[in-house]
């Protein structure tokens, strides 16, 4: 397989406008459209085909990593048409690749439908503002929004710490600096060390992977910066007590303290593919953290988050499921895609027999799914 037929094949994914291209040996190169799986109607992959795409795309530096770690990813521009976050790696002896693809253009607010109120909270000076969310929700996406937002319409230094970069940003009313750790800087504990004095006013911390990082970004909430992060958790109230509960016992007390005062809101999203028209629409939990839910926080009453979201529309928070009931109700979503992406999926279905539908799959795997919650 030359170098051409890479080019053909993320040709494809960028015309079909695929999220995902997926290339594995004893297969057929496959695409993953609106959220399911496409074969192409090309050769079956063999190892060497594998060896040689890989080539076609990968750095030295990544080829490297590859031998020595059996894996590697990195990001690059496939001319003006999109850019590629690329994942390598070992499996079974051979190598397997996984291509997404991340548009050249930022979506508005409106697109994405984020909170109107997104928009008044991200002129704030200082705070914490949480994004969250499985593998593939959408994070990427959101914050590159808001931070386009900020560049468009206010004079502020951004420092991003991004693994890889994925959107670019050029300087527009803001300067925006963006730190690829792995290429520009080590980490993103060493990333966060550093910014600080860099004179930002806002950061984007790409991952809070580790103890050190959620400390950092706490900090430099706290001393003054608008600080963007992202964690893999579904909802508020788990959010909050993921990022407690990575502190030892003898400093959650503290923790809870300091995010009572530095937490904004937090976004918890979730991509569900639409059955109106082609695609995917965003379901969204949103949180703002009014002097009430501070409380909350502080005395580790998480539990009754929830119930304060849902007295809390005027501030315009939201439930995820009810955000998910309303696209189900208008249409846009199908009853199995809202149950599955949803937090209290019995809740859900009981509302969809209370109005006289059915759900696909049966009571059993519901009652299944909840066991392994």
């Amino acid at each position: 397989m030359s170098t051409m037929q890479i080019d053909r094949l993320l040709d494809t994914v960028v015309k079909s406008g695929a999220s995902d291209l997926h290339l594995a040996v004893g297969r057929q190169p496959t695409i993953r459209l609106h959220g399911h799986l496409r074969n192409l109607q090309t050769k079956v992959l063999d190892s060497d085909d594998l060896v040689s795409l890989m080539k076609a795309i990968t750095p030295e530096r990544n080829q490297q990593e590859l031998q020595e770690e059996g894996g590697t990813d990195f990001g690059f521009s496939y001319g003006d048409a999109a850019r590629f976050r690329v994942s390598v790696f070992r499996q079974r002896g051979d190598l397997s690749i996984a291509c997404r693809q991340i548009p050249n253009r930022i979506m508005t607010f409106e697109e994405i439908g984020l909170p109107e109120i997104s928009k008044e909270l991200i002129r704030r000076p200082r705070g914490l503002y949480l994004v969250t969310g499985p593998t593939g929700s959408g994070k990427t996406t959101s914050l590159a929004t808001m931070i386009d937002y900020i560049n468009t319409n206010m004079d502020r230094h951004i420092v991003t710490m991004e693994d890889p970069i994925e959107y670019y940003h050029v300087h527009k009313k803001s300067i925006v600096n963006q730190r690829e750790v792995g290429n520009d800087v080590p980490s993103f504990s060493e990333a966060l060390r550093r910014v600080l004095r860099m004179d930002p006013d806002v950061i984007l911390v790409g991952e809070m992977r580790d103890l050190e990082t959620i400390e950092a970004a706490i900090r430099a909430a706290e001393t003054g910066h608008l600080v963007f992060a992202t964690l893999h958790t579904t909802g508020a109230a788990k959010t909050i007590d993921r990022v407690v509960d990575a502190f030892p016992v003898t400093q959650q007390n503290q923790i809870r303290v300091q995010l009572s005062t530095s937490l904004i809101c937090i976004l918890s999203q979730v991509l569900l593919s639409r059955v109106d028209t082609k695609g995917m629409v965003a379901g969204y939990e949103f949180l703002v953290v009014t002097p009430a839910i501070a409380n909350l926080i502080r005395e580790n009453k998480t539990f009754r988050i929830d119930s304060s979201i849902q007295t809390g529309k005027k501030f315009g928070m939201q439930l995820l499921d009810d955000h998910l009931w309303r696209l189900y109700t208008e249409g846009k979503i199908a009853a199995e895609e809202m149950i599955d992406k949803s937090k209290n999926p019995a809740d859900l279905t009981d509302k969809v027999h209370r109005i006289g539908r059915v759900v696909g799959r049966t009571e059993l795997d519901l009652q299944d799914d909840s066991v392994l919650e």
